[in-house]
């Protein structure tokens, strides 16, 4: 197996660990115009495999990664809208109502019944709740006054006052006072997820020459080169007390927008170069080839929540259809594990980092990894609703019928659950009805997409790393409206 693969894992596994210790959790407009000027069971088939590189795949096939014939149904129905309608107004009052009315650092976690008294801030979730005030007040789940004076607010809050290393923020803080928590890291992850809700709401926010400003000043504050650290990609954070962690973003995982971000950084841009500099590394799974290495199936979502990649590719793959594909793939895969887990089916099936019996649990496949014990996620598939929109919205449904209010809550649907066991997690993370709700929103309108990208420098990167329009008709179908 690649090493870099097991560095990545082995991190992932670790800070799953500490995350269990403490309750906490880690972390259709086109783009075309704004670029224009355990181990896998051994009797399980189809089989995983250990990760392929680009160069290997690309002498077996003439296409790049992600492209395969069995397309997505891209149609929901009028119930799977209604739904999609109500998790989000339920998602984004979480976001209202689990951050701090000063500052609008928002909970890591909350209960899904009772009140809610830890004062464990994510700055992952803040920003996705930021994006999540943007839809709450274009579809009018909350006055979008309200909304408004928030994400001001939380602005000015995050640079005036949130405490931060060369522009990046601490992974974990105190939601009142924005204090590092639990000795976390300056992430650097984390703070390009904050980043992409901070340039939504510049947007979407366009009136309020406070936000706009306020946005631009914290974009250029953040120092990528510093967090090169002399090395070609960047690292995955910082600590008073070790200095920069050991491990790297070298490998494909949800990365893609923090480069983009960083490349496009008006005052400490790193090199394009850096983009070419990560590794890719290729799965096969059941005909089906595709970017990935042994990740959760978030990584293939979050990169997705802000930047359109409809319709484009660069020298690598067509990154929408590569997240159509391995979405596709890990759905075989978890109707495989109905050997094993009998309630997996085409009906009920999603696995990534998530809650779990024993803590915060970072699990998946193809190949399967971690001990998987046949627990859901609503949010795997509720994060991948853009790539297989009739599939994903057809469990999600399954889930709230079969279920009920042990799965669906005042915040939406909880954050995991093991039927056989009888199990429903009693918190709610805000990363997973982050994703949730943004990738809905994206599906039903592309709100987040059209804003996010009105943002010049997002295209200007893009052009910048060697993205262009797909040639090939099929591939463009993902741009359509």
């Amino acid at each position: 197996m690649d090493e870099k693969s097991v560095t990545r894992r082995d991190m992932l596994r670790r800070v799953g660990a500490s995350l269990g210790a403490s309750a906490g959790a880690l972390a259709l407009a086109s783009p075309l115009n704004a670029l224009a000027p355990k181990t896998q069971h051994p009797d399980s088939s189809p089989t995983a495999q250990t990760p392929k590189t680009e160069t290997e795949t690309a002498k077996k096939y003439p296409h790049p990664p992600g492209v395969f014939i069995n397309r997505p149904l891209t149609q929901i129905s009028k119930v799977a809208e209604a739904l999609l309608d109500d998790m989000e107004g339920r998602g984004v009052a979480y976001f209202f109502e689990q951050s701090h009315a000063t500052t609008g650092l928002v909970r890591d976690h909350a209960r899904s019944v009772g009140t809610t008294t830890n004062r464990q801030g994510s700055i992952a979730a803040t920003g996705f709740g930021l994006s999540a005030l943007c839809i709450a007040a274009e579809r009018r789940y909350l006055p979008p006054i309200l909304c408004e004076e928030r994400v001001e607010r939380t602005l000015a809050f995050l640079l005036e006052e949130c405490p931060h290393v060369h522009g990046f923020l601490y992974h974990w803080v105190d939601i009142g006072s924005g204090q590092r928590m639990f000795n976390s890291e300056v992430s650097s992850i984390d703070t390009a997820l904050l980043l992409s809700g901070v340039l939504h709401c510049k947007q979407y926010f366009a009136g309020n020459a406070r936000i706009v400003a306020l946005a631009n000043t914290f974009y250029g504050r953040i120092d990528w080169q510093w967090m090169l650290n002399g090395g070609t990609t960047l690292s995955m954070g910082w600590t008073p007390e070790d200095g920069f962690i050991h491990y790297r973003w070298d490998t494909y995982a949800e990365l893609m927008n923090m480069y983009l971000l960083a490349i496009a950084s008006p005052t400490h841009p790193i090199p394009a170069a850096t983009w070419n500099a990560i590794d890719r590394p290729i799965i096969e799974f059941g005909g089906i080839e595709y970017i990935s290495g042994v990740e959760p199936l978030f990584v293939h979502q979050y990169a997705h929540a802000w930047c359109d990649y409809r319709g484009l590719l660069d020298l690598h793959a067509h990154y929408f259809l590569n997240s159509i594909a391995a979405t596709r793939a890990h759905q075989l895969f978890c109707l495989t594990l109905g050997r094993e887990f009998p309630w997996m089916n085409q009906n009920l099936w999603g696995i990534t980092a998530c809650q779990s019996r024993r803590g915060y649990s970072v699990w998946g496949g193809p190949p399967e990894f971690g001990s998987v014990d046949g627990t859901i996620a609503p949010c795997a598939t509720a994060g991948s609703l853009p790539f297989m929109p009739a599939e994903c919205a057809h469990v999600l449904l399954s889930i709230r019928q079969h279920y009920g209010e042990r799965a669906w809550t005042r915040y939406g649907f909880i954050d995991s659950f093991q039927p056989e066991a009888n199990w429903f997690a009693p918190d709610l993370l805000g990363i997973d009805l982050g994703v949730s709700i943004l990738m809905a929103e994206n599906l039903r309108s592309g709100h987040v997409w059209k804003y996010f990208m009105r943002n010049l420098e997002i295209p200007q990167a893009m052009q910048a790393v060697g993205f262009h329009l797909d040639a090939d008709p099929a591939g463009n179908l993902c741009a359509e409206s």
